[in-house]
């Protein structure tokens, strides 16, 4: 069985992204998917420097983060669009767990298959972000899959429980966590087999 490893680049505490992984992950769990939720706020890091990295190393919260993500076969990421783009949040983690470590030079990238989520309050759901964020993973060697989701007017997207409304925003979450299960379990398969 693969193993989906599952965050939001935020760090707010009522993010609508947040908001959206839990019930991304709900569905993975539903899909007989495992998954792992993390908040990216349990992997405080400076913001990348490359004196601070010659200096002192990769910090350990970005060396735990490289260890969690080489322990998945994919990621669901639900990402906040910031004036048209990533957070600094999530770009930071990403430049950090990119960062080549003398002991251990295994690719937290390489081969993932990643699905990708955003929610905002605006029209269009956070999707320009999600352009720049699957060009930085496939630049790293993502395999980041086509289908994915931008929730439109988060704000009025959930219920009190944290549930998504509309049911065509549920089966639109289903879409993009189907086609990563299916994926990742193929590709799992086939790592298994070699």
């Amino acid at each position: 069985m693969s193993k989906i490893l599952a965050f939001a680049g935020s760090t707010r505490t009522q993010s609508w992204n947040g908001k959206l992984i839990r019930v991304a992950v709900d569905s993975l769990h539903r899909h007989g998917i495992e998954a792992r939720l993390i908040d990216l706020r349990e992997f405080p890091m400076p913001l990348y420097d490359g004196d601070l990295e010659a200096g002192q190393g990769v910090p350990e919260p970005a060396r735990a983060l490289k260890r969690l993500m080489v322990a998945h076969d994919g990621f669901l990421i639900a990402c906040p669009e910031y004036n048209s783009s990533i957070t600094a949040v999530l770009k930071n983690a990403i430049d950090w767990v990119s960062r080549p470590q003398k002991e251990d030079s295994t690719s937290a990238f390489r081969g993932k298959v990643v699905s990708l989520l955003a929610a905002s309050p605006g029209n269009l759901g956070g999707i320009r972000g999600l352009f720049t964020v699957r060009q930085i993973l496939s630049v790293l060697g993502c395999i980041v899959l086509p289908t994915q989701f931008g929730l439109a007017r988060a704000h009025e997207a959930f219920d009190d429980n944290g549930r998504l409304v509309e049911p065509t925003h549920q089966k639109a979450v289903d879409a993009v966590v189907s086609e990563l299960g299916n994926v990742a379990s193929r590709l799992h398969a086939e790592d298994s087999r070699q």
